[in-house]
């Protein structure tokens, strides 16, 4: 009797599961919804992939539905690959018999690799479709990227290993390399890449060695774009010569632009993308000028350059991870110069192991909340690992109607070896620097009543006095408004003559800092 029942029983749920629809599939009818109609792929470069972006697929019936194909339009011929999200087949292209339960949804990837010779003509735009379904029942969706054409410089490889150019010695005096290669007067695809133009961006993959004896100018206009763990190394002999020119549009259509190569909005203010420019020691009579450089590791990197100091102007540097200038035993001249620290790096701008260094008009700022970095790093030695310190002569780190400022109390940082000289002076500066702490009592590099080494500076012991009044420090706007503790203060004998960074006049009174004041746009 028992075992009666029991076959009952079983049969009873035999007959409740052959009932059920939860998991029974009908085709698909074309009222799929998306959360896009056109997926934007934003711009690469012509054979290099893109990122991925996402496009979610809705099944907001009560049906669960089977989608019998998925594809692109353009078939296996297309640039662009997808994955659907829970399919295992090993396919780029198209997928079948796709399922989505009722009130369900999927994700589809979406990547492409595309040459400026696949583009529309007009446009330089790599379009196609994903096709939902077959017929009249079939749904689409757009794919549309613009492909940019550029210049490649990258390593040769030799018996499959990549080319590599001199970086600098180790402990035993032994030279070391990074991947990369020197430019060429006649390369076969670039032509002469001593001379960057502006006919067409250039992406550079490894470091672009300048060797003795070479120059590398670069032209108004011209938009450089650097891979991970790629640069400039100009060698000893070398010479690096950055023409940019003032622009007349927020286009800055004559200002020359370092960044990474990293297009898609997202990376637009990333610090870190690549390495650096490294004018290594022995190179010799640099000059930049209208550059505006972002999202290195060090933006630039300037090592015991001989002949005329390193001249930089009208420079802007963002987002450098470790540092925006780093001198070490260096010749620097920088009038209008802007850079802005934002991470935990060292600063702004380091001028270590001695050397000359003069800035004029130019504003430092470091937003990071750490206690350890600085806007400003004034030192002349050179400490090993084991605490061997070695010391250079500082000839002169002068700074005239400059900014030195940012969001902790000590914004600038003096290390002296008395073994060598150590020659310092601020004129007509703002410096943000609170010397409460007790470490600093009777530490005469801080004696701001001293006039031999600080004349006509205002000294910011916090966030409410004698504020720099910038923009947006935290957007890389570091233009200062009306209520500036810098507006008015610099000395004019100094300004008379000159333009601020975006080529304004400076009128009497003049403004400390790379940019005259404005009044801000109302919020």
């Amino acid at each position: 009797m028992r075992y009666l029942v029991l076959l009952g029983f079983l049969g009873l749920l035999l007959g409740m599961s052959s009932c059920r629809t939860d998991f029974d599939f009908v085709e698909s009818t074309g009222k799929l919804q998306f959360s896009r109609d056109t997926v934007y792929l934003d711009t690469v470069f012509s054979g290099i992939g893109s990122s991925t972006y996402t496009l979610k697929v809705y099944n907001k019936t009560n049906t669960n539905i089977r989608i019998p194909s998925i594809g692109l339009a353009k078939g296996n011929l297309s640039k662009y690959r997808m994955t659907v999200d829970g399919m295992t087949e090993n396919a780029t292209k198209s997928f079948a018999n796709v399922e989505l339960l009722a009130k369900d949804s999927l994700y589809i990837f979406i990547e492409t690799t595309a040459n400026i010779v696949d583009t529309n003509v007009n446009d330089f735009l790599y379009t196609d479709q994903i096709v939902f379904g077959n017929g009249t029942q079939a749904q689409k969706v757009e794919l549309v990227t613009l492909i940019q054409d550029a210049y490649f410089i990258f390593p040769n490889k030799i018996d499959g290993v990549k080319e590599a150019v001199d970086f600098g010695f180790d402990e035993e005096g032994n030279v070391t390399q990074v991947i990369g290669r020197n430019l060429q007067e006649n390369h076969p695809d670039n032509g002469n890449e001593y001379v960057w133009n502006n006919t067409k961006p250039y992406v550079v993959y490894g470091y672009a060695s300048v060797p003795d004896g070479k120059t590398l100018t670069v032209n108004p206009g011209a938009r450089i774009h650097f891979h991970k763990d790629s640069g400039i190394i100009v060698q000893e002999g070398g010479t690096l010569n950055i023409a940019g020119t003032p622009s007349i549009s927020e286009n800055m259509e004559n200002e020359v632009i370092f960044e990474g190569d990293r297009l898609e909005p997202d990376f637009a203010e990333t610090p870190g993308q690549w390495g650096f420019i490294y004018l290594r020691q022995g190179s010799k009579n640099h000059s930049i000028n209208h550059l505006s450089l972002k999202n290195a590791t060090i933006g630039i990197y300037v090592e015991n350059n001989f002949g005329t100091p390193l001249t930089v102007k009208n420079t802007q540097i963002y987002n450098s991870s470790v540092v925006g200038i780093l001198g070490r035993f260096a010749r620097i001249d920088g009038f209008n110069v802007v850079i802005n620290s934002r991470t935990r790096g060292v600063g702004a701008l380091a001028c270590t192991w001695g050397g000359t260094y003069n800035f004029t008009h130019s504003t430092f700022n470091n937003q990071s909340s750490s206690s350890t970095q600085f806007a400003v790093i004034i030192d002349n030695y050179f400490e090993d690992a084991n605490g061997n310190k070695t010391a250079f002569d500082l000839t002169a780190a002068n700074f005239t109607n400059c900014i030195i400022y940012g969001s902790n109390n000590r914004q600038f940082i003096l290390s002296k070896n008395d073994s060598k000289t150590f020659n310092y002076k601020f004129t007509n500066c703002l410096l943000k620097f609170n010397n409460s702490d007790p470490s600093f009592n009777g530490n005469l590099l801080y004696d701001f009543e001293n006039t031999n080494l600080y004349t006509n500076c205002i000294i910011a012991k916090n966030n409410f006095d004698f504020k720099a009044d910038f923009l947006n420090p935290t957007q890389n706007k570091l233009q200062i408004g009306l209520d500036s503790a810098a507006k008015g203060a610099a000395d004019f004998s100094v300004s008379t003559g000159t333009s601020d960074i975006l080529g304004v006049v400076r009128n009497n009174p003049s403004d400390i800092g790379a940019y005259n004041a404005i009044e801000f746009p109302a919020e």
